[in-house]
């Protein structure tokens, strides 16, 4: 039996016809909650960017159950008076903007709905005390308003935010576990504290019951930082991603017609498996923008694998005028007046910061090194292990008894230890005399020992003075202060990979003509969108141009690919642009023959190499952009300090 359709009468009427209806302020609310509030980590978000608008250089974020029982944020702004509490819980009040130009935006919040959205959803209290104002409290739980009533507060604000999603419980169904929703807010407050380091955040977790009371666990602090914009950027990046990020970022800072790039982006041998360590700002706004994390793995393009992504954080400030924010309620997406304009700054500003630091490799990749050289275990008898200088050789006894011996005793044949008392004088190869031994002149840092090849002072370049090859595969240099170990094979590959790209940026990609152009069909989007990137893809060496209605023609393809199936590579670009905004399909493929290219031509594992053609190889490291790396954004050296090797076998 079927149910019947509440939304179709029983009995046709001849007047039947849907009615327009005025959403009263309730339901309004609950609808923009849905859009505003998807988890508690939002309200965190929309709480903490109200403190911050109110001029607060302190934030405490307190929570209980993942946010689910309770949210409270106080800060020390600038407050709200007794008479404009009630009117901060209607819709659509705001102190942010008057109305009159939604496209100059200076702060965090300004549509209004974030506090009349919570109050619809939860037990909201609120309770404020501004300059020259008594304190005052107003409550709202389930869009329903109590009136507002006296305080005790010093100064700022308290906001907080019970049971969560209590009228709306279907919501509830949808919260994920405590754990991954305190995760949640912990990325979302990380987040606005890399935008504002000179604002001091702590975020608490006193879950224990309803109450939400005592001290709880702090689980994340940052300390208000002053001084130059990216000295203070630097040490906030450095308690929120790590030390490690911090010592192994570039400083990025470019301007390009009235758009400014800055921040941090590391070095492509400190990099990800997974796309969690890309931050990006615009107007110190935590945005989440395809095309602009689009720019940022362009810019890493030909440094990392598809498996690999980069790290960064990187803020654009511009004028508001030429980016909207008012695209989405939760204010996560932006548009540029000039998208390319932003994508190109950012493309080019990296790839010269990553050019500038030169044969640089990340610092991680040392500490990884040290950690798997590991001191050697105690048997399995829990006796310490008896090394070799503890057990001497036969020889080293024979060598030992003979030094102490008296004076013409002749061992015999079957050598036994001698018994008898007394020493003759000790022989002058085993004597204790110090002598003085004759100066030897060197030149001035010029090792004793200083293989062919080698310079004069060459310890004291980056990756030092060649010493020896192991393994026919790796290179033991010394330096000033440590040692490096270089990998001949990744050198070498990523040294003729830049000389090919470098002839092919000065030559062009040769392109050849095909008999018969290829004639593909496409859709008109399609059509339209590959011809808008043709001079792009001209630029690798394939040519299309329109062939009427929704056909392109297919007349050149890049000579170095041979032959190619033009429609399928052209259905891939087209996948890419769809996806990605960008196609670099064509430029990863001429790029990949050029590697292979290289691969072959760089010296090979396992061959023999004379100091010279070793130090050759470490002073064109020392000169040459992205050495670091190789082709596939594996390290292609690894830097040992001496006071880290000395560490290791107990000298300090």
């Amino acid at each position: 039996m079927s149910s019947a359709d509440p939304h179709i009468s029983e009995k046709p009427q001849a007047d039947a016809r849907p009615v327009i209806r005025q959403l009263d302020d309730s339901a309004i609310n609950r609808i923009a909650a849905g859009e505003v509030v998807e988890r508690p980590a939002s309200a965190v978000k929309e709480l903490v960017e109200n403190a911050i608008d109110a001029g607060a250089t302190r934030i405490t974020v307190e929570i209980a159950d993942g946010g689910k029982t309770l949210i409270r944020v106080t800060d020390d702004g600038c407050g709200i008076t007794p008479e404009d509490l009630p009117l901060a819980l209607s819709r659509h009040a705001t102190s942010k903007i008057d109305g009159t130009d939604l496209l100059n935006i200076h702060t965090f919040g300004f549509r209004g709905e974030a506090l009349p959205s919570l109050g619809a959803v939860g037990r909201l209290t609120i309770t404020s005390r501004a300059a020259g104002h008594e304190a005052a409290q107003i409550r709202v739980s389930g869009g329903k308003l109590e009136p507002v009533k006296p305080a005790a507060l010093r100064a700022g604000t308290i906001v907080e935010l019970r049971d969560l999603f209590f009228a709306t419980p279907a919501r509830l169904k949808f919260m994920r576990s405590d754990r991954a929703e305190s995760q949640a807010i912990s990325d979302t407050v990380k987040r606005l504290a890399m935008a504002e380091p000179s604002v001091g955040f702590t975020l608490r977790d006193v879950s224990g019951g309803k109450t939400g009371g005592g001290e709880g666990r702090v689980t994340f602090r940052a300390d208000p930082l002053s001084g130059d914009l990216f000295d203070a950027l630097h040490g906030r990046l450095a308690s929120v991603l790590g030390r490690d990020f911090a010592e192994n970022a570039l400083k990025i800072d470019a301007t390009r017609e009235g758009i400014r790039l800055y921040g941090y982006a590391a070095l492509p041998t400190y990099s990800r498996g997974a796309a969690v360590t890309q931050f990006l700002f615009v107007n110190t706004r935590p945005v989440k923008d395809k095309m602009l994390t689009g720019a940022l793995r362009a810019a890493y393009f030909d440094f990392l694998s598809r498996d690999r992504h980069p790290a960064a954080a990187l803020f654009i400030d511009c004028d508001p005028q030429l980016v909207d924010v008012n695209v989405h309620p939760a204010k996560s997406e932006v548009r540029f007046r000039d998208p390319g304009l932003a994508r190109g700054l950012i493309v080019s500003a990296l790839r010269h910061a990553l050019a500038e630091a030169g044969h640089r490799a990340s610092t991680t990749v040392a500490s990884a090194t040290l950690g798997a050289i590991k001191a050697e275990q105690p048997t399995a008898s829990g006796a310490p292990r008896v090394y070799q200088m503890d057990r001497p050789s036969y020889g080293a006894r024979s060598a030992s008894f003979a030094a102490q011996q008296p004076d013409g005793f002749t061992p015999a044949p079957a050598y036994q230890p001698p018994v008898s008392s007394g020493f003759a004088e000790l022989a002058g190869a085993y004597s204790g005399q110090v002598t003085e031994v004759p100066e030897v002149s060197i030149a001035p840092g010029q090792p004793l020992d200083a293989p062919e090849g080698a310079a004069p002072g060459a310890e004291a370049l980056p990756l030092g003075a060649a010493r020896g090859q192991v393994h026919e595969n790796y290179i033991i240099a010394q330096t000033a202060d440590g040692m490096v170990i270089v990998d001949q094979h990744a050198a070498h590959e990523r040294l003729v990979y830049e000389k090919l790209k470098r002839q092919m940026a000065e030559n062009g990609v040769a392109a050849q003509a095909l008999l018969i152009p290829e004639i593909i069909e496409l859709s008109d989007n399609d059509c339209a969108c590959l011809l808008g990137v043709a001079d792009e893809l001209a630029k690798f060496g394939l040519g299309i141009e329109a062939f009427g209605g929704n056909a392109i023609a297919v007349r050149e393809t890049p000579a170095i690919l041979g032959e190619v199936n033009a429609e399928a590579m052209i259905k891939d670009i087209l996948d890419e642009l769809s996806a990605q905004g960008e196609s670099q399909l064509v430029q990863a493929r001429v790029e990949a023959i050029l590697s292979r290219v290289a691969c072959h031509g760089s010296i090979r594992s396992g061959r023999r190499m004379r100091g010279e053609e070793m130090n050759a190889l470490l002073r064109e490291m020392e000169a040459t952009p992205h050495s670091g790396q190789c082709n596939h954004g594996r390290p292609t050296y690894v830097e040992l300090k001496l006071a880290d090797i000395e560490r290791l076998f107990g000298r300090t």
